[in-house]
C-alpha cells in the first residue's frame, strides 16, 4: 500500500479541520508534575490557549527503540512511572486517558517506510503524562505514544515529523516532549547555567528560527558540543520531529527559557498558524 494512499485514508476517515499547533515541551525533573513550578504554570496557560484536539500523538524522550518505529495501539493507556528514588505522591498520579487504536493503526500504517510497527504493552510514559496533565487536565482527549528509533540518526526523526504532519490538518496535536540540552551528569541543583548549556540553547534557538533544520541534525557538524549538550540525544530527537512536522506557514513561539540544574533546558515552542 502506498503513503499516498495511506494518506488519502486518512483524510477520508478524519475531518478536516483548522490547522493544529506543534508542540515541543522541555519536560525536565517528573516532579514537575506534582509541584508547583514556573514549568507547570505555564503549561496550563498554554493549555488554555490550544485548540482542542480531537487525539494527541505524543513523541517522548522516554520510548525508545531499536531497528524500528512503535505505535501504541492501546485502548487505555496505562500510566507508566519510569523514576526511581521519587516521592510516593508521584507514583500515585494517574493519567486516565483513552487511546485511540484506529488512528494509531493508521498512524502506523504511514509511518511503514519507517519499519513502524503497532504495540499494545507501552502507555503513556512519564514524557508524555507529566505535561498532559497540565495541558489536558481532565484527560478527555484520546491519546498515544510514537516511539523514537535509537537505531537511526538525528535526520531521520525530522522525517518522522514530515511524515507526521499531514495529521495536523486532521484535527490531531502533535506533542514532543524531552529536553533541548539534558546532561544529568553535569547536574549542579541550584547551580548557575553552564557554558555549554547555554551554548547549544542559544545555537539551536537561532536554527530552529532560521528552519535551518539540517544542520540541527547534523551529528557530525554539531560535534563536541551535542556531545556535551546531549551524552545520549533520547531528549533531543522529539525536537526534530515537531520541527520536520513544521513548514514554511507556521509562526514560531517559544516559552519557558530557563536552564535548570546547571545542565537542563526548559526550552519550549509551539509552531503555529501565521
Amino acid at each position: 500500500m502506498s503513503i499516498a494512499h495511506d494518506l488519502q485514508t486518512l483524510r477520508d476517515r478524519l475531518t478536516p479541520s483548522d490547522r493544529m499547533p506543534l508542540v515541543f515541551l522541555g519536560h525536565g525533573s517528573p516532579m514537575n508534575a506534582i509541584e508547583d513550578t514556573e514549568f507547570s504554570r505555564a503549561w496550563t496557560e498554554l493549555g488554555k490557549s490550544l485548540p482542542r484536539p480531537r487525539a494527541i500523538l505524543v513523541v517522548s524522550a522516554h520510548w525508545m527503540t531499536r531497528g524500528t518505529t512503535l505505535v501504541d495501539v492501546s485502548a487505555m493507556p496505562r500510566t507508566i512511572h519510569d523514576f526511581y528514588g521519587f516521592p510516593q505522591a508521584l507514583y500515585d498520579q494517574r493519567y486516565d486517558a483513552q487511546g485511540d487504536p484506529e488512528l494509531a493503526r493508521t498512524v502506523a500504517t504511514l509511518l511503514a517506510s519507517h519499519h513502524a510497527e503497532e504495540d499494545d504493552t507501552w502507555g503513556l510514559d512519564h514524557g508524555a503524562w507529566t505535561v498532559l496533565k497540565y495541558l489536558y487536565p481532565e484527560a478527555d482527549v484520546p491519546v498515544f505514544q510514537v516511539s523514537i528509533d535509537m537505531g537511526r540518526d538525528l535526520d531521520h526523526q525530522l522525517e518522522i515529523g514530515k511524515a507526521l504532519s499531514d495529521l495536523r490538518d486532521r484535527g490531531v496535536l502533535i506533542l514532543g516532549s524531552g529536553n533541548v540540552v539534558h546532561n544529568l551528569r553535569a547536574m549542579r541543583p541550584g547551580g548557575a547555567p553552564q557554558d555549554f548549556a547555554l551554548e547549544f540553547d542559544q545555537l539551536f534557538t537561532d536554527r530552529l528560527t532560521a528552519r535551518d533544520f539540517d544542520r540541527l541534525a547534523d551529528r557530525k557538524g554539531l560535534g563536541h558540543l551535542l556531545r556535551m549538550a546531549h551524552p545520549t540525544v533520547d531528549h533531543y530527537m522529539p525536537a526534530l520531529t515537531i520541527a520536520g512536522a513544521s513548514d514554511t506557514r507556521d509562526d514560531l513561539t517559544f516559552m519557558t527559557d530557563a536552564i535548570d540544574l546547571g545542565s537542563v533546558s526548559m526550552k519550549s515552542y509551539v509552531f503555529h498558524a501565521a
